[in-house]
């Protein structure tokens, strides 16, 4: 395993669609261990293949439940709101105010290709769409409500 370079806001590969994975080959589940492993060393709960520069439909979260992986998503059904600050690996230091749904279910394959429905509310909902952007090329900056603001004076002011 190894720690990959997590690409930020400015590089054309975060505004491409991303291609299918077809098959799970060894360049595969080496890219799945590495976003793992890079997301946790980036303090991150998920990480699209876009994010580590690779053009593919994965993705990896983990939201205090342990990894999984989604690869090829689609989205099946969203309810509710939920509007909260959202961060990204992808645009350091920065924060802003975005609204999603409370639910999410999502069809997807696992790492052994297997086809899997994940459910999610709250911060698990928010995590999956949000990676699920990074594969069409959208980033969260893109929802914000008002200004992005810098990560540093968000939490001086909830503490004065």
């Amino acid at each position: 395993m190894a720690l990959r370079t997590i690409r930020t806001i400015g590089d054309d590969v975060l505004t491409k669609t991303c291609k299918p994975v077809k098959e799970i080959t060894p360049r595969i589940r080496t890219l799945i261990e590495d976003m793992i492993e890079t997301m946790y060393a980036a303090d991150g709960v998920g990480l699209a293949a876009p994010q580590v520069g690779v053009l593919k439909r994965l993705v990896v979260i983990d939201v205090g439940e342990g990894p999984f992986v989604m690869i090829n998503p689609r989205i099946l059904e969203t309810s509710g709101e939920q509007t909260g600050n959202e961060g990204c690996l992808s645009v350091p230091g920065k924060t802003g105010q975005v609204t999603r749904p409370n639910y999410a279910k999502v069809l997807a394959y696992n790492e052994n290709m297997e086809e899997v429905e994940i459910e999610g509310t709250e911060l698990k909902a928010r995590a999956m769409l949000h990676e699920m952007d990074h594969l069409d090329g959208k980033l969260y900056v893109e929802k914000v409500e008002g200004e992005l603001m810098d990560i540093e004076a968000e939490s001086e002011e909830e503490a004065g």
